[in-house]
Parts: structure tokens; sequence; C-alpha cells
């Protein structure tokens, strides 16, 4: 049994227990978890049964703030051709590309 087998069974066993004894503030307690995070692991087991009780990273993906592919190849390709450090490259994208970049960003 693996580490999200045993995750997945510890999960089943309140939801059981909650069941069994009808409270859900007592089995939380008993157990040692918050109610948001019962009632969360209740609805993922009612909507994808026992492949929404594994732990899923918390971050996406994708960041909101990430600088988008386009101006980083932009970047990178500056960086190797030419050798511009960071302020000669916001300047560059600025005056030739329309492109608003911070030198931290670079």
């Amino acid at each position: 049994m693996n580490k999200d087998q045993r995750e997945i069974q510890r999960k089943l066993r309140i939801l059981r227990y909650a069941e069994e004894i009808g409270h859900v503030a007592k089995t939380c307690r008993y157990f040692g978890i918050g109610r948001a995070s019962f009632y969360r692991w209740r609805k993922a087991y009612a909507e994808h049964g026992e492949a929404g009780l594994i732990n899923a990273p918390p971050i996406p993906k994708w960041h909101a703030n990430r600088t988008p592919p386009e101006r980083e190849e932009k970047v990178l390709y500056l960086r190797r051709k030419y050798h511009l450090g960071p302020m000669r490259i916001v300047w560059y994208l600025e005056r030739y590309h329309g492109i608003k970049i911070s030198d931290a960003t670079v």
C-alpha cells in the first residue's frame, strides 16, 4: 500500500465514521481535522469516488503573473545573441517592440 492509498483509506474511514454517528463536528474533533476539509473530501468523494480523495498539488500549473512565453523568448534571444544586460533589454524591447517590462523581470 503506497502513500496515496493510505491517505485515501484514512479519508474513507473518517467519512464512514461521520456517516455512522451522524455528527460531523464530533467526527472532525475526534480525528483532528477541520470541517472545511471534511466537507471538501465528502464532495470530492460524491463526485469522483475514491479518485477524488487523492491529494492534488495545491498550486496551479500556470501562475497568473507569469511573463508570457513570447516575451520570455525575446528576452532570452537578446541575452544569448547580443549579451545585453537587463536595462538594455528593457530599453530595446520598449523602443523596438513596444513591450514594457521591468528590469527585475528580465
